[in-house]
């Protein structure tokens, strides 16, 4: 039976989760609280715990310690698996899963089952639900082509559609514009601006590029070795301080038209060649 979420209760919280696999802390002692109607962007650089926190949230990596509750219900009381289906996720992995014959539509309608590969009939309730949906990220033209057709935003933007098969009430984006190119990269990242307007599903954008941070993610929490660097407004959040820390380098970072950018420090950067041997003449042998 899904859970019944509270206006006022938080749709993730999140405390002292730390996890560790063998001798190595992965997660150390994490804090985090996401309300209704609230974006998150989640920034850190590689290694920094963002996958494993994610793989914490979806039931796939199990906690050392801590408490994670999610739309009310806490993970080891709760039917996890039924649950997860109320966090939508799109990623790489995923993207990867695909089967190239599938059809964009077969695919959004996998979603409400959070399948693979299930060649569901294109026609019912599912079918218009999932068309609805393909409609709503601008992808109606898409609904009969084959996966292996579909560029790599449109791949994203069918990813979304499948995810709000199973009406999520929040949705986790791991890096979504890896691998496009920049113009692909705008566009996807202009489409994502117009759904972050509404306030449902709640968003959650992980990333490691500055750039990629739109207005629309209100609460930033940045990551580094595990641990919670800051957290809260994206506007107290976001300084040269805070991503100095985060990122283990003197960076400054301004603010533009409503995006971000980022500038290491001047560093007088020298290279000195490698200094070659002489090779000794070649004797000519006479026969």
């Amino acid at each position: 039976m899904p859970a019944i979420l509270s206006s006022k209760a938080p749709i993730l919280e999140v405390a002292g989760l730390t996890i560790r696999r063998g001798g190595t802390e992965i997660l150390r002692d994490i804090a985090w609280r996401v309300e209704p109607g609230q974006h998150w962007l989640i920034l850190g650089p590689n290694g920094s715990g963002k996958t494993s926190l994610l793989g914490a949230l979806t039931g796939y990596l199990t906690p050392t310690a801590g408490r994670l509750d999610l739309l009310g219900r806490q993970y080891g009381r709760a039917d996890w698996p039924a649950l997860r289906r109320r966090v939508g996720l799109v990623s790489s992995s995923l993207r990867q899963m695909m089967h190239e014959d599938e059809t964009a539509l077969e695919i959004v309608m996998e979603g409400r089952l959070a399948a693979i590969d299930l060649r569901e009939p294109t026609r019912g309730p599912h079918a218009r639900r999932g068309r609805e949906l393909l409609a709503e990220v601008g992808c109606s033209p898409l609904a009969s082509r084959p996966w292996a057709y579909l560029s790599q935003g449109e791949r994203q933007r069918v990813l979304i559609a499948r995810a709000l098969m199973a009406r999520p009430e929040i949705l986790i984006l791991d890096e979504p514009c890896a691998g496009l190119d920049p113009v692909a990269r705008e566009q996807f990242l202009g489409f994502l601006s117009a759904m972050g307007c509404q306030p449902h599903p709640s968003l959650v954008f992980v990333t490691h590029h500055v750039e990629e941070i739109l207005p629309v993610f209100g609460q930033t929490l940045l990551l580094r070795d595990g641990s919670v660097i800051a957290s809260g407004p994206t506007r107290a959040v976001l300084n040269s301080a805070t991503l100095s820390r985060t990122f283990g380098a003197k960076i400054r970072v301004a603010q533009r038209g409503g995006r971000w950018s980022l500038h290491l420090a001047k560093r007088r950067w020298k290279y000195t060649a490698p200094k070659l041997r002489r090779r000794p003449p070649v004797k000519a042998v006479v026969a």
